[in-house]
């Protein structure tokens, strides 16, 4: 059956060219069924009808039923307004518009019966109902979905101002229910609405937007939940189904001298168990004949980069190139450093590519790589360009993965001719596991969760702003000992807007409060020249400069033992992630390190909630699990260009964890069943996939 739900929506009536324009514009509605997706965010109980001699001055919504007296205009100017006398056997009550005088007095015709819904307003000792709803009674007996909750729907301003507000989109979803019910194709099988008991979708549809009682509207939104939920872990896990089934990998059969003589005689520390569990599980993808695309998921300082190096060395060892992609310079440059000094004495070849390579070096590189003479390279997105090809690339590692977008990460799998190379993808921001089972439900998924030995927590204290000096106290202390601190602020420069502390003025306060000669303080920042930028953390690695005052261009990868501690101003400037991930620069070496969080007195209940988690765990999940709840989902860092098939209209990843369960298992279940969806009874599922992929670019494979 064709879906009536692609029709454009300026051919609903009440709807025409320019609410069409205006509903594009302002919630991205184009079709019949983008209104029709278009949820309430809440519902008013229109079950009882009071009379007027009931109303109290402290009454919340009301509904009455009665008849409107004759309109009378009042005042002059912007003090004109429309009122008008409504009438029950109880007693009266006066109405009043503000605005929208003209449509009301031709809208409404005095001395009919209305319903009237409105929230009654207490001013001069005098009650009366301002803007309220009225609808004709012979109109209310006549609606072809009656309904004892009111929806409440999403708009903007601009949508209101041209009264195209929530009651006005309540009557298009009416308009829309009466052309479009019992036409929509079903998208679940039958099989599966008779097993879960779920409403089908032309009657769930319609007891959201018009529900009969309670009870039917909770099936209905289960229903609409479930089902988003289900495409997207279907959608996932049949890719990764596919990529097991059909995708071809390299096999990476030996472990040769490389890994081996680095192992037993270049590594920098004993491996963690967690970190020994993870180089098995890529080792066994490595042999399995399918192509690896697996995440890695380690808390700062945990080790994953060792990892990554080790996996290399794997790929080194068959004959094949590896390649890391980092998001900033200063990380990739960083790796190179660390890759570089660990390789020290082994035959493997490394450099860096980033956008400050000279030209006549990538010239060399280019060549070296397209000849197979360059084993590693590490570098940014300049990784990515059409000039960059590789003899045989055989392992990818992305580091910090969502600084980067799919496309960006996909040009990467266009490096190879025929069979594609294995993906490692890294992360230290720990994903929630709503999050992780939503964005990277279709991925293999690793995690490191144990630090290094010799590794300490850090030691985290909060410090309001008139507690400096003990603070600075504190930092001659530390420096005196021998150790390094990072000073970070959340604006380069004063924000009229924001009352913030900012680079500038830090510098110059911090460098009041420790001079010259006695202390060297350094600054780093994003718009800062390469060349700068380098210079600055050259010093600070090698101990010269005491302090470094900077933004957060530091949050990612930038590992300097000696730096025991952190001080962040502003701290309630910063989300609960970025604070983790700074918190993470310090605590690299084997001292005690500290991160200290300056704020002002003032704090939102939100921020005092990120201050306090901040000092009480350094468990990156649990902080994780709390942004989640704080922020919500969001675009779910991502999403947009993930290639989910589903946006979420209704289905919330905080509130709603046992559905998403629910529905990953239901489709694990479908799927162990009927791996490729062959079967008859799946065939619609198999059809609206199908229909979804095409809507989305499939970056599915490139994770």
């Amino acid at each position: 059956m064709e879906s009536p739900l692609h029709t454009d929506i300026q051919f609903l009536p009440g709807v025409g060219p320019k609410r069409a324009a205006l509903l594009r514009q302002e919630l991205g509605i184009t079709t019949f069924g983008d209104l029709l997706y278009h949820f309430p965010f809440k519902y008013i109980d229109r079950t009882r009808i009071y009379t007027i001699q009931e109303i109290r001055s402290d009454s919340t919504y009301i509904q009455l039923k009665g008849n409107l007296g004759m309109f009378r205009e009042v005042g002059k100017g912007h003090k004109k307004r429309l009122t008008a006398i409504f009438t029950d056997e109880t007693g009266s009550i006066e109405l009043v518009w503000f605005r929208g005088i003209r449509y009301i007095q031709k809208s409404l015709k005095p001395g009919t019966g209305y319903l009237l819904f409105g929230k009654p307003v207490f001013f001069n000792r005098q009650i009366s109902i301002p803007h309220p709803e009225l609808e004709s009674l012979e109109k209310v007996e006549k609606q072809a979905f009656p309904s004892i909750f009111q929806a409440v729907y999403p708009t903007t301003e601009r949508m209101k101002s041209s009264y195209l507000h929530s009651k006005a989109i309540q009557k298009l979803q009416q308009h829309l229910l009466q052309k479009v019910y019992r036409r929509i194709p079903e998208t679940l099988p039958a099989y599966l609405i008779d097993q879960l008991r779920l409403p089908g979708i032309n009657e769930a549809l319609l007891q959201i937007h018009f529900p009969e009682n309670q009870e039917h509207l909770r099936s209905a939104r289960y229903r609409m939940k479930f089902e988003e939920l289900f495409w997207i872990q279907l959608s996932l896990l049949r890719q990764k189904v596919w990529r097991i089934k059909r995708s071809h990998g390299l096999n990476f059969q030996v472990v040769g001298d490389l890994f081996n003589t680095f192992y037993k005689e270049k590594l920098p520390f004993k491996l963690t168990r967690a970190q020994k569990k993870v180089i098995r599980e890529i080792r066994k993808d490595f042999g399995s004949g399918t192509q690896m695309n697996r995440l890695l998921q380690g808390d700062v300082g945990s080790g994953k980069t060792l990892v990554a190096l080790l996996c290399m060395l794997i790929a080194l060892d068959n004959g094949y190139q590896a390649c890391l992609m980092a998001p900033t310079e200063i990380l990739a440059q960083q790796h190179h450093q660390t890759f570089s000094r660990m390789l020290d004495g082994l035959p493997v070849h490394v450099k860096l590519l980033t956008g400050s390579t000279r030209a006549t070096d990538r010239s060399t590189l280019h060549e070296e790589l397209l000849e197979g003479r360059l084993d590693i390279l590490i570098g940014t997105h300049a990784l990515i360009e059409d000039s960059v090809n590789f003899r045989n690339l055989g392992f990818v590692v992305i580091d910090e993965q969502h600084r980067f977008g799919v496309a960006q990460r996909a040009r990467l799998w266009d490096k190879t001719v025929n069979i594609p190379p294995h993906i490692l993808v890294m992360t230290a921001t720990p994903i929630p596991r709503t999050l992780a089972m939503t964005l990277y439900g279709d991925l293999d998924v690793s995690v490191i969760d144990e630090l290094p030995p010799g590794r300490k927590p850090v030691k985290t204290a909060h410090y309001y702003d008139s507690k400096r000096l003990p603070v600075f106290e504190f930092i001659r202390k530390q420096i005196r000992e021998g150790r390094q601190v990072y000073i970070v602020y959340p604006l380069i420069k004063e924000s009229e807007k924001m009352d913030y502390k900012n680079l500038y003025d830090g510098y110059e306060s911090i460098t009041r409060a420790f001079p010259p000669p006695e202390y060297a303080v350094s600054v780093l920042h994003g718009q800062m020249k390469g060349e700068e930028k380098n210079k600055a953390m050259d010093y600070f690695i090698r101990g010269i400069t005491h302090i470094m005052v900077s933004t957060t261009v530091i949050e990612v990868g930038v590992d300097v033992p000696n730096a025991s501690v952190m001080i962040i101003e502003s701290a309630e400037r910063f989300g609960l992630s970025q604070l983790h991930q700074l918190r993470g620069r310090v605590g690299r070496g084997a001292e005690q390190s500290y991160c200290i969080l300056m704020t002002g007195v003032k704090l939102t209940r939100e921020a005092r909630t990120r201050i306090d988690t901040m000092v009480h765990t350094n468990d990156g999940f649990e902080i994780a699990e709390v942004d989640l709840k704080l922020r919500g989902p969001g675009d779910m860092e991502g999403t947009q260009q993930s290639g989910l098939p589903v946006t979420l209209h209704i289905a919330n990843l905080v509130k709603d964890v046992k559905i998403l369960e629910h529905a990953r298992h239901v489709a694990e279940d479908i799927l162990e069943k009927d791996p490729l969806l062959q079967k008859p009874e799946n065939k619609i599922l198999q059809t609206t996939l199908s229909e979804m992929k095409n809507q989305t670019h499939d970056w599915g494979k490139i994770s």
